[in-house]
């Protein structure tokens, strides 16, 4: 039996798509909560690749432009770009955000290498909101999803700033974990949903099922930590109240999900230092070593 690929860990600290600053924080406070350590002795073989460079958000919109997208835009090759070295040397990405736009980044490169690949989307929305909804919030980090899918509606060079357009198709696409409801926003009837409270019963099937819509092919991994509710949890940017999972919950769903031979890379994103504690981030740090514990 051969051993798994191993890990890079990749920080991009950057909050230029969120709503305000905070983000970029991130994965410097990760790695000072000890995650290369606790990653280590938990049995991981994960090589420390560096940061890209801090970009912090700041209020700089043209006329009928998401605010600061050509920053967001620059940030997203710049991830490409690493990842695409990443997987070069035969390892897997584990990306540190920032910003759930992350994601249109590290798809990018893996579906370079594999164009089938599909995304799991663990999150507490859906990130399907479009510019034209949304003129007076023109924040990007909640249309992510909308752009990798190029929906009708989304910010041209946002949509195109990949190798393909789309990025990603609605088959290709895995929601675990949200509770917003937005349930079949834009028709994107091919895209599987499990829900939060599904999840809450059952975590393991939640995990298998997603699996089984993945079918086998390579997999980008995504967790955004405000899919937990924040009084179990207090590290997101945006908290959820209430209808979020809880840390043991995720920590099974994520233990099933990881262990899988098909995950290429992984993003935590989310996490702002501002709104937690040091116990706060080493719960993160623990589900992050947890999960690719295997």
């Amino acid at each position: 039996m051969t051993s798994p690929d191993p890990w890079a860990l990749l920080g991009v600290p950057s909050s230029a798509a969120a709503h305000s600053r905070g983000l970029e924080k991130a994965p410097a406070a990760l790695r000072a909560a000890g995650l290369l350590d606790a990653l280590r002795a938990a049995g991981v073989d994960v090589r420390d690749d560096g940061d890209l460079p801090v970009v912090t958000w700041r209020a700089h919109r043209g006329p009928g432009e998401p605010n600061d997208v050509d920053r967001v835009i620059d940030g997203l090759r710049g991830v490409r770009r690493r990842v695409e070295q990443v997987l070069a040397r035969g390892e897997r990405a584990l990306v540190l955000g920032g910003e759930c736009t992350v994601a249109l980044g590290v798809v990018d490169a893996v579906a370079e290498r594999y164009p089938d690949v599909a995304l799991v989307y663990v999150d507490g929305g859906q990130d399907l909101q479009l510019p034209p909804d949304h003129p007076d919030e023109p924040i990007l980090d909640s249309m992510g999803v909308a752009h990798l899918l190029d929906l009708p509606g989304t910010w041209g060079p946002l949509a195109a700033v990949g190798h393909r357009r789309p990025l990603l198709t609605a088959d290709r696409l895995v929601y675990l974990g949200y509770s917003d409801d937005e349930e079949d926003v834009h028709g994107l009837v091919n895209a599987v949903r499990i829900p939060a409270a599904q999840v809450l019963a059952d975590p393991d099937d939640a995990a298998r099922r997603a699996l089984a819509a993945v079918g086998g092919t390579p997999f980008v991994l995504h967790l955004d930590v405000d899919v937990l509710d924040f009084l179990t949890l207090p590290v997101a940017d945006v908290p959820t109240y209430g209808r979020g999972l809880v840390p043991a919950t995720l920590d099974r769903a994520l233990r099933a999900l990881a262990a899988d031979p098909g995950l290429v890379a992984m993003t935590c994103v989310e996490v702002n230092p501002d709104h937690a504690d040091e116990a706060g981030l080493r719960g993160v740090v623990r589900l992050l070593a947890g999960a690719l514990a295997g």
